[in-house]
């Protein structure tokens, strides 16, 4: 199998390629780290501020006729990484590329892809919107908070799944271990029995009021938990509310070992502190977004997606199969913290 997979890559290197990738300044060390698996040198640019406060932006190496890759998760200052991240678009679009693939690892506004009452925006349909008129013929991001999202655009849209990855971390940390796979609400569900499926595991169903943004009570659940080691699966950890409250909820119910796990990390206000202090044995997350150094210690263990983004930018420049990638047997070459 590894001889397999370096005659596969030998064969489809993308070395001496037309492939250029840049970053924005939202997480260039994912971009770097793509690149090195790749062996590719990153595009050299220049992402700052002027001093009223616009973003500036400049590539700083010939891309006519490249096929390029912009690496921008939107987080942090989240309107500041859209707006480099469009304005770094329409630079490569003046610039006579081949093409142009936005790779946004971490799809900020997602949480915002319906109405939940009247005269609210559809944030994430808007950004489709704008990504493709600023120039973007392309994206590749990962695990979206909602599926349904890809349909608000007019372009390819590659949503990779980190749920590989968690597989083969918790099938060898867990092995001959009774475990329940619980999806912390009602949306999470379908993702929960896909990973429950895979990891020959039973599924658990917590059912969750919302009162106000950003907070969640959780009031009951579905499922066999007693003495049993339970893995948590959501797709995001904002305030860590939720995955706190699941916790005592399944430890009431005479849970085991509690460990959670989700893609994007971004352990908005205390989080870090609160998780650390819950009845969570450990969280396995992935570096869509970049990684508190509070948080590269202790409970938090970070596994890295630069692999699976990298061999999807090598399957779509030479045109292969990119849902090969959801192999659930696959092993990639990850790195954690």
């Amino acid at each position: 199998m590894e001889s397999a997979e370096a005659e596969f890559k030998e064969r489809f290197s993308l070395v001496g390629s037309n492939v250029k990738i840049f970053s924005g300044n939202a997480h260039p060390r994912l971009a770097y780290d793509i690149c090195r698996y790749l062996d590719l040198p990153l595009g050299r640019s220049l992402a700052s501020v002027f001093r009223n406060g616009e973003t500036r932006i400049r590539i700083e190496e010939t891309v006519r006729g490249k096929d390029v890759y912009i690496v921008q998760p939107i987080c942090g200052r989240v309107n500041d990484s859209l707006v480099e991240l469009l304005l770094m678009i329409d630079a490569v679009a003046r610039a006579s590329v081949k093409t142009i693939t936005a790779i946004i690892p971490y799809y900020g506004y997602a949480k915002q892809e319906k109405k939940s009452m009247g005269r609210e925006p559809i944030a994430a349909k808007l950004f489709a919107n704008i990504y493709t008129i600023a120039g973007a013929g392309r994206i590749i991001t990962v695990d979206l908070h909602s599926a349904a999202i890809q349909g608000f655009f007019d372009i390819p849209v590659d949503n990779l799944t980190f749920l590989p990855l968690l597989q083969n971390y918790f099938a060898n940390k867990l092995e001959n271990e009774e475990i329940v796979i619980v999806s912390p609400d009602a949306g999470g569900v379908a993702r929960a029995k896909m990973f429950a499926d895979n990891m020959r595991a039973s599924l658990a169903i917590i059912f969750k009021r919302r009162n106000r943004p950003d907070h969640a009570e959780a009031i009951d659940f579905v499922g066999d938990v007693k003495g049993k080691t339970v893995v948590i699966l959501d797709d995001m950890i904002s305030t860590g509310g939720t995955l706190i409250e699941a916790a005592k909820l399944l430890k009431q119910h005479g849970a085991g070992k509690i460990y959670a796990c989700a893609t994007h990390p971004l352990l908005a206000g205390s989080a870090i502190k609160d998780i650390e202090e819950s009845d969570i044995e450990e969280v396995v997350v992935a570096d869509t977004v970049p990684i508190p150094i509070e948080a590269q210690r202790g409970k938090f263990i970070y596994l890295s997606v630069a692999p699976l983004i990298a061999e999807a930018i090598r399957r779509v420049h030479y045109n292969l199969s990119v849902s090969m990638l959801f192999d659930w047997r696959k092993k990639y070459e990850t790195s954690s913290y």
